[in-house]
């Protein structure tokens, strides 16, 4: 699936590079200041505690001079309070990239309508996925939410990790990207399909409950686990278009395959991957529109393209 169709024009590239610029002003300004503010803060606090350690010096036995008590407790606050320090000086670096990022990419995502930007938070339609789709997690993790309308559909997508506390270990059980969006026509029920591993399918048993397996009849019955609420619906997807949507998918998109999930008005797709997708490099790095923002826009667009493909199974 090309995204050379939702790449920006000549003067859409310009106004983009002209917006690099500028930002690449102001960084190298507010880097420039961090240089001075890291040795002042940190100055400042050595001049602070070594001045403390004068005046317990004074109260402190001969022999303890320099290393009493009050003297180890004063250079385990020091050594904390350096950590504070020097994330407060460089904190504007942060807050720029932050401004910038939430200024350039309404401009690169030019395709998507009335687009939101979130960070951190818990997504509205997370609650809609359906449990099976990840398994039996204990936490979860959210960072970049990236919210609105594609060839007349709303969607949200975000970055997400889930995982299990097994034992003495987290056990991952996803770590990718989630598109939630709305089916060009419900499915009647739920529809999972979602890989077959040991370690996921174990907490698969528990949650199922209702749910039964389902045979595409292909191939991908040896890599996915089909189920469902509403086998008698759900049977001609398996065998027919979300089949054809998956053995796509398991070709195009690199490694660990998608995951799909269906629960009435509201479909879902999994891609698994490490990727930070949407992240514009260290303040150190020129930020290239070749090297960064071209690549951000082909991913988008093959995301949310591929997400309007899965939505149309069953209509």
């Amino acid at each position: 699936m090309s995204a050379t169709g939702f790449m920006p024009d000549a003067a859409q590239i310009a106004g983009i590079k002209k917006e690099l610029e500028a930002y690449q002003s102001e960084r190298t300004a507010i880097r420039r200041s961090t240089i001075w503010r890291v040795p002042l803060y940190l100055g400042g606090l050595i001049v602070a505690v070594f001045a403390l350690a004068l005046i317990f010096n004074l109260a402190a036995d001969p022999a303890e001079v320099w290393v009493s008590t009050p003297h180890v407790y004063l250079y385990a606050v020091a050594f904390v309070a350096a950590f504070f320090a020097y994330f407060r000086a460089v904190k504007p670096v942060e807050l720029a990239n932050s401004s910038f990022r939430n200024r350039l990419l309404p401009i690169v995502f030019g395709f998507i309508e009335n687009m939101r930007l979130g960070k951190g938070d818990v997504p509205a339609t997370f609650a809609k996925l359906p449990r099976e789709t990840i398994g039996d997690y204990s936490d979860s993790q959210f960072d970049d939410i990236i919210s609105g309308k594609y060839e007349g559909f709303t969607f949200e997508l975000y970055e997400t990790a889930a995982w299990r506390r097994v034992e003495k270990s987290d056990v991952t059980l996803f770590d990718g990207i989630i598109v939630a969006f709305d089916m060009a026509k419900p499915f009647p029920g739920i529809l999972v399909a979602t890989l077959k591993t040991n370690t996921v399918m174990g907490f698969f048993r528990e949650m199922f409950g209702g749910m039964q397996e389902i045979k595409s009849g292909g191939d991908l019955d040896e890599d996915y686990d089909f189920r469902s609420d509403n086998v008698e619906a759900a049977q001609p997807l398996v065998s027919g278009q979300m089949a054809q949507a998956l053995i796509w998918l398991k070709e195009a998109w690199p490694g660990e395959p998608a995951r799909i999930a269906l629960s009435g008005k509201d479909g879902f797709l999994l891609l698994p991957h490490k990727k930070d997708f949407f992240e514009l490099p260290a303040s150190t790095e020129a930020l290239d529109y070749k090297a960064y923002i071209e690549p951000m826009i082909a991913d988008m667009a093959t995301i949310l393209a591929t997400a309007s493909l899965v939505r149309k199974i069953g209509s």
